[in-house]
């Protein structure tokens, strides 16, 4: 029975979905912590010493993160890695000295090696190097499985790992610099519908193709696994479906009604060829599956970013 529970990166795209289904399962707001970063900066020790003393939990699902799309990747590599693993670790080991009864450690997909077999199984995790734009993200973040494991051997700390695929939704970071590619595709065919544009021009070939898991979906996984999963192996958290990135593209422009062309800049990077998961271990051990029809997620995402557009260009 969860009790005290911190969310790290509750405020978050993610996190603001778990904290809401966990207040949906009954835990009450004051025994829930979302630490912000003006509070509590992950990165320093002494502050994550601090929250521990501040609020007695007995549960952390660790969402928060700095992360964003390949550009972002490509131009930041090494805050990306450094920020990542010190929040990540020294989290984990205040945990456990704190005697935390459960960590919910969220990795990412970016973890797998580059030319991972499809559907990506669990056990395909150490088969080679990540993709390169996003690799040093990638390794920071499955260093946590590695502390998390090596912990459940030695200290018996029930550490858990899942391995979320990209997230779509409501409320995602639409600033361009930072967005990942469904809410850049957004962004951009709206911008070009506004400036009557006869073209679009995308990174890439469209060739590479990817899986998306729904927000709420992925926060329905993260809460059944702090319920109901207690066993240091990884597990994926996907929809089992993948798209090329054409395809997308125009599955996107088809439901924003944009008429112009789309042309593909080659001399940018694809990222990784293929991204799909097994998701069957999700299914057995906490009988986790995506809901949310791909149509259906697209369609609300775009709603809410027309909605709140004007928004989204404040706060860039």
């Amino acid at each position: 029975m969860l009790e005290k529970i911190i969310v790290t990166g509750g405020a978050g795209f993610l996190g603001k979905f778990v904290v809401e289904k966990l207040i949906k399962r009954g835990i009450q707001k004051e025994n829930l912590l979302v630490p912000r970063s003006r509070d509590y900066d992950l990165r320093k020790e002494e502050n994550i010493k601090t929250m521990l003393e501040d609020f007695s939990a007995d549960t952390i699902i660790h969402l928060a993160a700095n992360v964003g799309g390949i550009g972002y990747n490509m131009e930041n590599p090494g805050v990306l890695f450094y920020d990542n693993l010190i929040m990540g670790t020294q989290l984990i080991e205040q945990a456990r000295i704190n005697k935390i009864k459960k960590f919910v450690a969220v990795g990412t997909i970016c973890a797998y090696p580059n030319l991972t077999p499809v559907p990506f199984k669990e056990e395909d995790l150490w088969q080679g190097y990540p993709e390169e734009t996003n690799a040093p993200y990638g390794l920071a973040k499955k260093m946590l499985l590695v502390q998390s494991q090596a912990y459940r051997k030695q200290y018996g700390f029930n550490s858990i790992y899942l391995l979320p695929v990209n997230l779509y939704g409501p409320s995602d970071n639409f600033d361009p610099s930072r967005s990942h590619v469904i809410p850049a595709l957004i962004r951009k065919f709206d911008e070009a519908i506004s400036n009557k544009q006869k073209d679009v021009t995308l990174w890439g070939t469209g060739k590479a193709s990817r899986e998306f898991l729904y927000v709420e979906d992925a926060a329905e996984g993260v809460v059944l696994a702090t319920e109901k999963y207690d066993k240091g192996l990884p597990i994926n958290l996907g929809s089992g479906k993948e798209i090329s990135i054409r395809d997308l593209a125009y599955k996107i422009s088809g439901i924003m009604n944009f008429k112009g062309n789309i042309n593909w800049d080659a001399t940018k990077p694809d990222g990784q060829p293929r991204r799909c998961l097994d998701t069957s271990k999700a299914k057995h051990e906490f009988d986790f599956e995506a809901r949310t029809s791909f149509d259906e997620g697209l369609r609300k995402t775009i709603e809410w970013y027309l909605g709140n557009k004007q928004e989204q260009t404040l706060s860039l």
